[in-house]
This record gives C-alpha cells, sequence and structure tokens, in this order.
C-alpha cells in the first residue's frame, strides 16, 4: 500500500518549470517581454555578441535569450572578404543572465597566415587575428579557405555544423596548424567561379549564429 500511494505522490507532482532568462532583442526578431521562458529542459540561458565583417563593413549585435546547451559556442572564422566572431555565456539558474555583461570584442593581428580564396583562386594570403590559430578548409559544393579559431576545429562544433548543414551532405571542415597549412589550389574553373562568387556568403551562413537563430527565443 505503501509503495501504491508512493508511486501516486511521483506522477502527480507538479512538473517543474522551465529555465526563465532574460531577453534581449537583436537583429534576429524583438523580444514579446523582458522575461522569456525556455523551450524545454536542454536550454540555458545565453548572453551572445555577434561581430560581422562584410567586405569594409562591420557590425555588432548583443542578444540575451535562451539557447540549446550545445549551441553556447564561442568562435571566430575568417575567410578574408567574410568573417565572424561570436562569444557566448550561458549558465543554468532563473534570470542568470540579467546580471552576465557583453563582451567586447577586440582582434588585433596574430603572426598565422593561411590561403583564402577569390574569385580566381586560392592562392591569396589572409593574415589571421584574435585567436584564429587554425587554417581552415572548407568544402561544399564549392571550396573556401581561410582562418579559424580552434573551436570551429572541434569534434563538438563540426557535429552541431552537420545537423544544421544536412542539405549538404558532402560538406566538410579541415583543419591545420602551420601557416599555409590549407596548401592553395590551382585557378578555379569558370563554372566554380561564379559558384563560389554568387553562394560564397550563403556559406558563411553555415558556419555562423544566423543558422542559429531559430534556436534563440
Amino acid at each position: 500500500m505503501f509503495l501504491f500511494t508512493l508511486v501516486l505522490v511521483v506522477l502527480f507532482l507538479p512538473e517543474a518549470d522551465n529555465l526563465k532568462c532574460k531577453c534581449e532583442s537583436d537583429q534576429y526578431g524583438a523580444c514579446a517581454k523582458e522575461t522569456t521562458e525556455c523551450p524545454s529542459k536542454n536550454y540555458s540561458c545565453s548572453v551572445t555578441t555577434q561581430v560581422y565583417y562584410l567586405g569594409g563593413a562591420k557590425s555588432e549585435h548583443n542578444s540575451k535569450g535562451c539557447i540549446t546547451s550545445d549551441l553556447c559556442i564561442s568562435f571566430s572564422v575568417n575567410y578574408g572578404a567574410y568573417r565572424v566572431v561570436q562569444n557566448s555565456k550561458c549558465c543554468s539558474e532563473d534570470l542568470c543572465n540579467t546580471q552576465i555583461n557583453y563582451t567586447k570584442l577586440v582582434s588585433p593581428p596574430n603572426r598565422k597566415k593561411c590561403f583564402s580564396c577569390d574569385e580566381e583562386n586560392c592562392m591569396k594570403t589572409l593574415k589571421c587575428a584574435g585567436d584564429e590559430n587554425y587554417c581552415v578548409d572548407v568544402k561544399v559544393s564549392f571550396m573556401m579557405k581561410g582562418c579559424a579559431s580552434k573551436s570551429v576545429c572541434s569534434d563538438h562544433f563540426s557535429s552541431v555544423m552537420s545537423q544544421l548543414t544536412s542539405q549538404h551532405p558532402g560538406a566538410k571542415i579541415s583543419c591545420c596548424r602551420g601557416n599555409y597549412c590549407n596548401s592553395a589550389s590551382s585557378t578555379i574553373s569558370p563554372g566554380s567561379k561564379s559558384s563560389a562568387s554568387s553562394t560564397s556568403p550563403t556559406l558563411l551562413l553555415l558556419l555562423v549564429p544566423l543558422l542559429f537563430s531559430n534556436l534563440f527565443s
């Protein structure tokens, strides 16, 4: 009888509320309220700073909200004309992100040098910055090369990206440590040139939080 009563008590215990987080608007959409409730138990409260470089333009965005714990990633990836730096801080108590400040992202040049691609070939020298201590080689339906932080080269990042780029099953990210280790390729063919120039921004978006935005609230 005692066991039966215990089972009933457990079954009818109220479910714990999902995590509540401070919400601040960013470029992906406005917060309906200052406080948001995360959709499920595997979310954390987040404080995220993202800096985008496109050509000569720079854009910085700050946001607070909910994010799945596996997407709480800080990284930097740089293709020369396109670059993004993200810093994410996460915590797991109600409104714990309220008092956490945004990070001022500074990326001074470092001594690392890698190959990058333009519309003609992949033999252009790219000087890395900040914690971009790896050269990266990205292949989807075309090729891009550049600099990346260690986190971009981690198994965890690769796992996350494979989920987000499932429409590109052949997508591959390769990293190496030495200068110019992401070896230069021969001249890009006219067909590849057209594809790269028109689709390069899309590949960049595959590697930055724009793909993660639908997982923020």
